[in-house]
């Protein structure tokens, strides 16, 4: 098992505060040629995945590692502000910022969040791998979405919602490559809430 971090905005947050939230889709990095028709994909012992298949220049086989592995905790690191007592959080302002309310507060981005900050601690369930277009209905509700539509099982507008939320992770020069019309292939990771590892300090 490892200790490792993750990025997530204020929305994804309060998904996950809300028990909305039990999985994140994130790219697989490297060129990963479209018109590939993949043989298999595998997992290594080593902690790889290895994708074999026909390419257009012939048969090949690509190796990449995952992010991380069953078993492993993960902490968020979100967008967050000191306070005088402990820390304050964005995702805990998203209602006033909605409401038009002021909030005059100096937010840091969440990379630099340290680590003694987090209050979100995750253990990962399981680790796949997804073309990003092959979401489920199921897969679009533990991506934290919970419009009326995708309660109701309505895939079509459940779809277009999650099209949307991709969209606005992606910047929009990559829009090409990682965008929704793209169709990437992205690790599917899953999780559950946990309490605070025994060797790690919570937040006060």
């Amino acid at each position: 098992m490892s200790i490792r971090s993750i990025l997530l905005n204020a929305e994804m947050v309060r998904a996950i505060l809300d028990m909305r939230k039990t999985c994140t889709r994130r790219v697989i990095k490297g060129y990963i040629p479209k018109d590939a028709q993949w043989g298999y994909t595998a997992f290594t012992p080593d902690g790889c995945i290895s994708c074999r298949g026909i390419f257009k220049n012939g048969y090949g086989e690509k190796f990449f590692q995952l992010p991380c592995q069953k078993g492993d905790i993960l902490y968020v690191r979100e967008t967050w502000a000191d306070g005088f007592i402990g820390y304050r959080y964005r995702a805990n302002y998203i209602d006033a910022f909605k409401h038009g309310k002021k909030v005059d507060i100096k937010w840091h981005p969440s990379v630099h969040m340290p680590k003694e900050a987090a209050r979100i601690w995750l253990k990962v369930t399981d680790v796949r791998v997804e073309r990003l277009q092959d979401i489920d209905i199921k897969g679009i509700r533990n991506e934290g979405l919970g419009s009326a539509a995708v309660h109701a099982g309505d895939m079509d507008i459940a779809l277009e919602e999650w099209k949307i939320l991709w969209n606005s992770t992606v910047i929009k020069s990559a829009s090409d490559t990682y965008g929704w019309e793209a169709n990437p292939w992205v690790w599917v990771i899953e999780f559950e809430w946990v309490n605070y590892p025994e060797n790690e300090k919570p937040f006060v």
